[in-house]
């Protein structure tokens, strides 16, 4: 007989999470363990107890199977009918593989490096806009961008915060990442680019003495930064498991369809 899947449950600390916890880890069909000797670790929570996790244990390069406890829920899958359906859900999931963002943000302070599943963002920290000038694949692509800040979002993260700014929704596997501007007062009209996967993006602080800017890799946040460099790092992946017709790439191509 086969041996069951060991499985290890990070759980978030709200009451849903909790209830469904106490279901599924007391059921005698799943092998419990800590997350260094598991096959497969099942977050239950939010989006955002999603990403959390996966930084955390990012090191461990485990699959995750994620189970909606939360609000979007857009990394999630639905919850099980029962608590026995886990085993046949996880049977069938189709695996994701997701390439975070590496930003590299300089300060007076030092250097800092995160990663970012979803995007990265730049914010004004005062009542003055920022001005930031833009190099591709350190070629300056504009000058001056005036505004409240600048999104770099990865097809996975399109759907997010770069969606609210009005930036494009990116299908997985596209091989594209989005800039997207916040409240672009100059250019004026400027909506944003497109950019292979392979993009080096550095983004420059001009008047970063007084125009003080942050700088956020999912929830990382470095403050007044004076340069960040972006780029995807096709060394590190994060292995996401969906259900069967429900997997991300299904999701993001039914969110551009969502008002039609």
């Amino acid at each position: 007989m086969r041996q069951p899947l060991a499985l290890a449950f990070i759980v978030s600390p709200s009451s849903k999470a909790q209830s469904l916890a106490s279901l599924l880890t007391t059921s005698p069909l799943y092998n419990t363990t800590r997350p260094e000797d598991a096959d497969i670790l099942v977050v239950l929570g939010g989006d955002g107890f999603m990403l959390r996790t996966l930084h955390t244990y990012q090191s461990l390069n485990k699959p995750v199977y994620g189970i909606n406890c939360g609000t979007v829920g857009f990394l999630m899958n639905d919850q099980p009918p029962s608590p026995d359906d886990l085993f046949q859900r996880l049977e069938s999931a189709v695996s994701t593989p997701l390439h975070p963002l590496k930003m590299t943000a300089y300060t007076d302070d030092g250097t800092f490096t995160h990663h970012a599943i979803n995007e990265v963002s730049l914010l004004r920290e005062t009542p003055q806009a920022a001005k930031i000038r833009i190099l591709i694949n350190q070629v300056e692509r504009l000058p001056l961008f005036v505004g409240d800040g600048l999104i770099v979002a990865t097809p996975a993260g399109s759907t997010a915060y770069n969606l609210s700014a009005q930036g494009p929704i990116l299908p997985l596997g596209s091989s594209l990442i989005a800039l997207t501007p916040l409240s672009a007062f100059r250019p004026r009209r400027w909506r944003g680019a497109l950019l292979p996967q392979s993009a080096h993006v550095c983004l420059e602080i001009l008047e970063a003495d007084r125009r003080h800017v942050s700088a956020t890799a999912d929830d990382q946040t470095v403050p007044k930064v004076n340069r960040v460099d972006i780029c995807q790092d096709l060394g590190l992946c994060y292995c996401l498991l969906f259900d069967p017709g429900h997997n991300l790439e299904e999701r993001i191509l039914k969110e551009q369809f969502m008002n039609a």
